[in-house]
């Protein structure tokens, strides 16, 4: 599962840019290219999520717009929010919107990993604080076993970083070296 890896935390200048050489988004998607193709060259399923918001301000009582207003920008026409290119999806590979932390919340996603029998899941993606240890914790709550790639991974600060691994890998899933 490859959440969030978008232009806004890869784009120097933008406000989300995550550039730090060893803890950032950047990092973490150049890491995550050799083992995207190594998924694939298996025939594992892989899927992608976006963080999308309406234009219409329909989704403006969501708590996450309110906690990070900023995420309104958040729309389908702007080219941040587009999964960065050397991650990109294949023909097959589903992307699936969210509109929370999670990548199960409100989406198909379980439904689409019970289908498949997926027992397992690998996640990669940004940010290590909040998606990814949302979607962690959302996963072994579903029974899944969790996986994150340390390199895989990537946040805004090495502390916040490091701390989140830790405590994920403590109670919530295994994280290792890719």
């Amino acid at each position: 599962l490859v959440v969030d890896f978008c232009q806004a935390y890869t784009t120097p200048g933008s406000i989300y840019f995550c550039g730090d050489a060893r803890c950032g988004v950047v990092a973490a998607v150049s890491e995550t290219v050799p083992l995207l193709a190594k998924a694939r060259e298996k025939g594992l399923p892989v899927f992608f999520t976006r963080v999308l918001y309406s234009r219409d301000g329909s989704d403006d009582g969501l708590v996450f717009l309110r906690k990070v207003p900023q995420l309104r920008k958040w729309t389908e026409d702007n080219p941040q929010t587009s999964i960065c290119p050397e991650v990109a999806p294949v023909a097959g590979e589903e992307v699936l919107a969210k509109k929370h932390p999670s990548a199960f919340f409100e989406t198909p996603l379980r439904e689409r990993l019970r289908a498949r029998g997926v027992d397992t899941l690998l996640l990669v993606g940004c940010s290590t604080s909040g998606c990814i240890r949302a979607t962690a914790l959302e996963g072994m709550q579903h029974g899944l076993r969790v996986i994150i790639p340390r390199e895989c991974v990537g946040d805004r600060t090495q502390a916040v970083h490091d701390a989140n691994l830790l405590d994920c890998d403590a109670k919530i899933c295994d994280v290792a070296p890719k």
